[in-house]
């Protein structure tokens, strides 16, 4: 005799179609622009190509995170504990404004690392891109939001495993192409006398995107 087995001790597997829109949604997620780019867009520009790719991929690992925690459960305990997620508002609230300031100031900035010839070292860049995604509010909603439906779909370990690495692999590989086209010599060229500028508006917009994280926390 056949028994049924209940509806949560059954296997169920990601079809490619379910796949695919998860990847749709990740890659929406991932080219939407923000203090990301800014943060990529600064390191591929005032230290060349590879600090780009460190950051970009150091990001990616942020991303790949909280993705995880999505799929362990964890999102759940995060969105019933308004204490836990107002702090890591606030947090990356405050790292938003620290490198705001700094790009303003011209401390550590494009501008600075232009003029002096100077580049920044490897792993300052991979403590901004993982900190800029890890305090970044904004990715735990997308992950609350969007990604957790797709959680329910895949319960296999190889499925899980697809749910995890989609999010990241596309986050490190759009803004790998970021940093290489802000690295090429002829783009570089045509920024480097927008330096100061450059500096400036990425300044303003990160302090701008600090404000509002604050006010909506």
């Amino acid at each position: 005799m056949l028994v049924n087995l209940p509806p949560c001790k059954r296997s169920k597997s990601m079809t490619l179609s379910i796949w695919f829109s998860l990847l749709m949604i990740c890659m929406l997620g991932a080219m939407s622009p923000g203090p990301s780019l800014a943060v990529v867009a600064k390191h591929s520009l005032a230290s060349g190509r590879l600090h780009g790719v460190v950051t970009s991929w150091a990001h990616a690992i942020g991303v790949g995170v909280y993705a995880l925690l999505t799929l362990l459960g964890l999102a759940v305990v995060l969105k019933q504990s308004p204490t836990v997620f107002t702090f890591i508002s606030y947090a990356g609230a405050a790292y938003l404004a620290y490198l705001g300031v700094n790009a303003l100031r011209s401390k550590g900035g494009v501008a600075a690392k232009l003029s002096a010839g100077k580049k920044a070292r490897l792993r300052e860049a991979a403590r901004d891109g993982l900190m800029i995604s890890l305090l970044n509010p904004k990715l735990a909603l997308f992950f609350l939001a969007l990604f957790s439906q797709f959680v329910a779909v895949g319960t296999e370990i190889t499925s899980r495993s697809i749910i995890v690495a989609t999010p990241l692999l596309v986050d490190g590989l759009w803004y790998t192409f970021i940093a290489f086209v802000l690295s090429n010599p002829k783009v570089l060229d045509k920024l480097r006398t927008k330096a100061k500028l450059i500096d400036q508006l990425s300044g303003v917009v990160l302090i701008l995107l600090a404000i509002r994280v604050v006010i909506q926390a």
